[in-house]
Order: structure tokens, then sequence, then C-alpha cells
């Protein structure tokens, strides 16, 4: 049993980009404060959080430090050094646990946990060297994708393969990288599935939501998506096994392809996720503050969706539709601070809100 954190309590989030800036939003509105961790200087979450630690993973007395001034730790991304998780789990609870952090942080693992819950997923296998590509493009076939099996985001350490004629190329991409190569998936949408669980074992999920990609980048996520009764049911229910198994508490997104031979697993992040941005204008209690509520021992909201939702992200350029978008009357624009444009860089994001039907 985990007593509840007091108003007051200070909450420390590694990470300090978009979503550590949204959760300190979200223990603000409950009376936390919040203490970002985070090596770059100024980063999205400084604007809104009660402290930061500008500091290396490596830092080892800075981590301490850091844990010192909280009284729990979570993070917004799950790529965090386990020499960093190793001094501050001896120092403060970290919430979500890091068994969550060591089933995602490798693709490898990830695919063989989902495969010992009897979940699918693409087919798939490992790579280490251009004879070890060769024989998995002969077995899964082509079309292919090599990923990296570690610290790839938003398209990042992949590389799509249509023949063998593209081995070379994707060898070199992936830079003496471990890899795993995944078969595709003949699917007719993808879905997530953002889920919480409490302190206390109970489980809450949220609407699952339909998603299209740009370039490796998530466009939109549209709720609710376009799926049948059972396959929504389906989609839940899978979710929870997931978090039950990792004994989790905090809020996950799980990534789904709808196909004929039911839904297959993509990936599952560990963290609030990109799909889940539509919650907040969708839903009482959004994805942030139900993350916030579980890694401080308060109960969970049930997540009911009170209106329908198309969530966009602005990337890069698209932050020169920000005056249109402000006289949209249905919209929420939501920014992230970022002073400096670049390509493929997420700006912020829209949340194009319908009423939803009585």
């Amino acid at each position: 049993m985990i007593d509840p954190l007091l108003p007051g309590a200070t909450i420390g989030i590694l990470g300090g980009g978009q979503l550590g800036r949204m959760l300190s939003v979200a223990a603000a509105r409950l009376g936390y404060q919040t203490h970002i961790f985070e090596p770059d200087a100024n980063p999205p979450a400084a604007h809104v959080a009660h402290l930061v630690t500008t500091a290396s993973y490596e830092d080892a007395e800075a981590l301490r430090s850091f844990a010192e001034q909280v009284d729990v730790i979570t993070y917004e991304f799950e790529n965090i050094p386990t020499s960093a998780l190793d001094i501050l789990e001896t120092l403060r609870p970290i919430r979500p646990g890091r068994e969550a952090l060591r089933v995602s942080q490798d693709r490898l693992t990830e695919k063989e946990f989902l495969q010992r819950l009897n979940l699918k997923t693409a087919p798939f296998a490992v790579v280490d060297t251009r004879e070890d590509l060769s024989a998995a493009l002969d077995s899964i076939g082509a079309p292919a994708i090599l990923k990296t099996r570690r610290f790839g985001y938003d398209g990042k350490g992949q590389a799509r393969l249509k023949s063998a004629d593209d081995i070379d190329n994707a060898i070199a991409d992936m830079a003496g990288a471990p890899a795993l190569l995944e078969g595709f998936v003949d699917f007719s949408r993808e879905v997530s599935v953002i889920a919480a669980r409490g302190a206390t074992g109970e489980v809450a999920c949220f609407d699952p939501g339909e998603n299209v990609h740009r370039d490796g980048i998530l466009h939109t996520t549209t709720v609710p998506a376009t799926l049948s009764a059972g396959q929504r049911m389906d989609a839940v229910l899978l979710a929870t096994r997931i978090l039950s198994e990792l004994e989790y508490v905090g809020v996950m997104g799980v990534e789904l392809f709808v196909t004929a031979q039911g839904l297959i697993v993509n990936e599952i992040a560990p963290r609030v996720h990109n799909s889940g941005h539509w919650t907040q204008n969708g839903c009482a209690v959004d994805q942030f503050e139900q993350h916030i509520r579980a890694v401080a021992g308060l109960p969970l909201c049930d997540g009911q969706r009170y209106n329908d939702v198309v969530m966009e992200n602005l990337i890069g350029d698209d932050v020169d539709n920000i005056p249109q978008i402000l006289r949209e009357t249905q919209s929420a624009l939501h920014l992230y601070g970022k002073t400096e444009v670049k390509p493929g860089r997420k700006m912020g994001h829209v949340n194009r809100v319908q009423i939803k039907p009585s």
C-alpha cells in the first residue's frame, strides 16, 4: 500500500521535454511541485516547473541531490541510463518501476515479453551482422524494416528495405548498433490505447485513438477510432494485461495494428504518450493528470470521454498555421515553448473538438 502524497509534495521528473512540461502543469493543478532533471539548458518543462537540475545522467552527485529534494520520481522518456537508475532507486521510489523500462528499452526484450503473454507481434529476427540481415530478409521477406534495438523514436534509427539491394545501405544506417528486422504487417489502421494503473492495482483506460503517421512521426490521432465494439474491448483488455503483468504504476501508451487476424502489438511506451494528447480536451482528467494521480498514490479517474477530438501535431513549419488555428472556435492550441523551429521537431499540437452527441 502506498501512502498518497499530500499537496505540497514534490514530484521529480527525469526529462524536461514537452511531456515533462505537461506533467508539471497537471501536477500543479493537484497542488504538487515538480523538479525536472534534464541535461540540456532551458528545456520546455523549465518554464512551468518549480525547480530544474541541469546535469548529465552520468553526474552521480547531481542525481543524489535531485533525489533528496523530491518525494517520488517519474520520467517522460524511457531511454534513461541504467547507471542513473541504480543511484536514484536507492533514495526514492521510481514509478513506473524499472521492469517496464527494462522491457521497453530494447525492442527484442519487448517483443519476447509480449510473446510470453501470447500477444501477437510483427515477425522479427535479430540482426548483428550483414549476414544476419541477409538471412533474416530471406526468412521474413521484403518489404521489411530494420530498427536499432535501442534509442529509436519518431522514425529515427530505422531503415526500410524493399529488396536485398537495400541491405548495405540499411546496415550502414545502423552504424554498428544491434538491430532487429521486422516484417511489414498488413493492417487496416493503427490505434493506441492510453492506459493507467494505480498504486493499488486498479486500471483505467481511455478510448482507443486512431493514428496517422507522416515520415515516421505521428501526424494525427482521432477519437473515436474506427473499431467495432469487440475490437475496442480487445484493445483495452490487451493493454490491461500488459500493465498488470508489469505491476505498472502510471500511464502507458500501447500501439496496436488492426488486422484481419486480430490486434498486433506494435510497441509499448512506459510513459504518457503523444497519441494521448487528445485527452486534454476530450476528458475531465487527461493522461497527464492520470499519470500524476497514479505515481502520487491518488485514485484514478475512469477516463470517460465527453468530446470527439482530432489531435494534430504541429511539426516544424506547421507553426506558421498558428494564426489560423487561433481563429478556429473549437480548437485548443497547446504550444511547447520551443523557440527554434527545426524540420521534424514537435513544436506543439492542436486538439480540434466536436461535442460528443448525448
